[in-house]
């Protein structure tokens, strides 16, 4: 009976990993997570955001998501002539300008704080300036939209969605020169800077061991 108990509660597995052993690293889990003080807590429940150095990578996703779903929730909207998802649409759209602030502002004190080369400093500086026109399109339409109440009809809303589309191509560009210097050239990315660093050490290292043979030879 004992065995079979056993064999329940541990799922019959023989490399374990059953309830029993999943409650006992929870409660291990828990004992660690006790014995660290407030800012040990938060690096073990978060460890991606405490090894940041800023947090315009985390911040960027918001306006991403909020304003595409307004666009295409605005532009479905209006073809199906359904009022009320458009009105969906604009909470969405305050929603992705207020978040586009924090990220706007949270971008240039990463600009200043990250380390980067001339060769990314152009790059940086397009993506600021597609991260402003992002914010100032963001918060023209949201004040467009709260004067009129949500509602826009004929030309003035086919203007509308021509600007909306132009937000969502402008935020597409701007992601666009932030993945460039995050994938390509490593620009806040702690893991490419040390194996830069260590590239280099070992570039100087083969260059002074061919300088040393060639005097030996000599």
């Amino acid at each position: 009976m004992y065995n079979y108990l056993s064999f329940q509660i541990h799922g019959g597995a023989d490399h374990g990993g059953g309830i029993a052993e999943s409650v006992a690293s929870l409660l291990a889990f828990f004992e660690e997570l006790s014995s660290h003080d407030p800012e040990g807590i938060f690096s073990v429940l978060l460890p991606g955001i405490s090894s940041m150095d800023n947090i315009h990578p985390m911040l960027v996703h918001f306006p991403l998501a909020f304003l595409s779903a307004f666009f295409v929730l605005d532009l479905v909207g209006t073809l199906a002539k359904k009022q009320h998802w458009r009105n969906v649409a604009s909470w969405l759209l305050y929603l992705g300008a207020v978040s586009a602030a924090f990220t706007v502002m949270a971008g240039f004190i990463a600009a200043n704080t990250v380390p980067h080369g001339d060769d990314v400093h152009e790059i940086m500086e397009r993506h600021e300036h597609f991260g402003v026109s992002v914010l100032s399109l963001a918060a023209l339409l949201s004040v467009w939209r709260w004067k009129t109440g949500g509602v826009i009809q004929g030309g003035a809303n086919s203007f509308f969605l021509i600007l909306a589309g132009l937000l969502c191509i402008v935020m597409l560009l701007g992601a666009d020169l932030g993945g460039l210097m995050v994938y390509k050239y490593g620009v806040g990315v702690d893991a490419a800077q040390m194996q830069d660093a260590g590239a280099h050490e070992h570039q100087h290292d083969h260059e002074h061991e061919h300088e040393h043979e060639h005097e030996h030879q000599h």
